[in-house]
C-alpha cells in the first residue's frame, strides 16, 4: 500500500500556471490534480462538445482558448492528445513559434519519451515525458486514482528532478523508464490492461449467452482472485484446463464458442497457446498430457483431441 502524502502547497512556494492542449480523459485530470498541489491551470484547448464539457467539469472557470492561446499563457503545458498527433502537433506549435523559452512541455504519451519534443526543445522549452499507467473516465473519480499511480518518467538528466517532482505533486510514483524502452512499456500496458477489458466484456457476454444474470456478480470476485494471484505470484497462479492438460475439456470449449461466438475463437486460441507454452516452461503442464491439448490448440477441432 502506498504511503505517499501529498506535499502541502504552502511548502511549494513557487507556482506554475498551467495550460492544456487536448481536453480528453487525461489533461483536465491531470491540471486538476496539479490544481490540487496549488498550481494554476489558466487555460485549455478543445475541439469537440464532449472536450468541452469535460474541460467544464473537470477545470470550471478555465477559459477554452486555441492551442497557441494556451503555450501564451502557461509556463507548463500539457500535450494530451492521441499518440499519433502528438508528432505533428509539436512539430506545428515549434514552427509557428507558440513555444518560449523555459517553457515546460510535458507529454502523455505511453509510447513515446522525450525526443518527440526536439523540435520544442529546439526552441527553448523543458521536454518531458510523464506517462500515468492508469485507466481514464475523465471525471472526478480520476483524481483520486491517481494516487499511488505509476508514471512512467522521460527527460533529459538535467530535468529528471524536475519530472519526478510534478509526478509525486500529483500524487503519483515515477519509474523512469529509457527512451528507447518506451514502445516496449507501452506494449506492456496495452497487453495487461486494454486486452484485459476484452476479455471481460467477453466473458460477460457468453456468460449473459449461458444464462447468467448477473455476469458482473460472478466475474468479480473470480477476477480479483485470479488478478491478485497473478501480480504476487506470476506463472504459479495459472489454473484451468490449459494448465492441467484437459485436452477435451479445451475442445469442448472451442466448439461451444465456434457455436455461439465465433469471433471469440482466435482470441480463445491465441490466448490458450500462450497459456500452454507458459504452463509447460514453468512445469505446469505435464509434458505427456500436452500432446493432446497442442493438437486442439492447433486447428481447434475436437477431433484432435481424440
Amino acid at each position: 500500500m502506498s504511503t505517499f502524502q501529498q506535499p502541502d502547497p504552502k511548502d511549494r512556494p513557487a507556482r506554475l500556471s498551467v495550460g492544456v492542449v487536448g481536453a480528453g480523459r487525461v489533461g483536465p485530470v491531470l491540471a486538476a490534480s496539479l490544481q490540487l498541489a496549488g498550481h494554476r491551470p489558466v487555460a485549455v484547448s478543445g475541439v469537440s462538445d464532449a472536450s468541452r464539457r469535460r474541460a467544464a467539469l473537470m477545470l470550471p472557470d478555465v477559459p477554452v482558448v486555441p492551442p497557441a492561446d494556451v503555450l501564451e499563457r502557461a509556463d507548463l503545458v500539457l500535450l494530451t492528445v492521441p499518440d499519433d498527433a502528438l508528432p505533428r502537433l509539436v512539430e506545428g506549435l515549434a514552427e509557428t513559434g507558440a513555444v518560449r523559452p523555459g517553457q515546460l512541455l510535458v507529454h502523455t504519451s505511453g509510447r513515446y519519451g522525450a525526443k518527440v519534443l526536439d523540435p520544442a526543445l529546439r526552441a527553448g522549452a523543458l521536454p518531458l515525458a510523464l506517462h500515468p499507467a492508469m485507466t481514464f473516465t475523465g471525471t472526478p473519480v480520476d483524481v483520486q486514482r491517481l494516487a499511488g499511480c505509476s508514471f512512467g518518467v522521460t527527460a533529459p538528466v538535467e530535468l529528471r528532478l524536475a519530472a519526478e517532482a510534478l509526478v509525486i505533486e500529483m500524487g503519483g510514483e515515477p519509474e523512469w523508464i529509457a527512451e528507447e524502452l518506451r514502445p516496449l512499456y507501452h506494449a506492456a500496458l496495452a497487453l495487461g490492461a486494454n486486452h484485459l477489458v476484452t476479455l471481460v466484456a467477453q466473458s460477460m457476454e457468453l456468460l449473459r449467452e449461458a444464462g447468467v444474470e448477473a455476469p458482473d456478480r460472478m466475474l468479480g470476485p473470480l477476477l480479483g482472485a485470479a488478478l491478485d494471484n497473478a501480480l504476487r505470484s506470476g506463472d504459479a497462479a495459472l489454473t484451468g484446463p490449459v494448465a492441467r492438460g484437459d485436452a477435451g475439456t479445451v475442445a469442448a470449449h472451442v466448439a461451444e464458442l465456434r457455436k455461439h461466438a465465433p469471433g471469440t475463437v482466435a482470441g480463445y486460441l491465441a490466448m490458450a497457446r500462450a497459456t500452454a507454452d507458459r504452463a509447460l516452461a514453468h512445469g505446469l503442464l505435464k509434458p505427456e498430457l500436452a500432446e493432446d491439448l497442442l493438437g486442439v490448440l492447433a486447428d481447434g477441432t475436437e477431433g484432435s483431441a481424440r
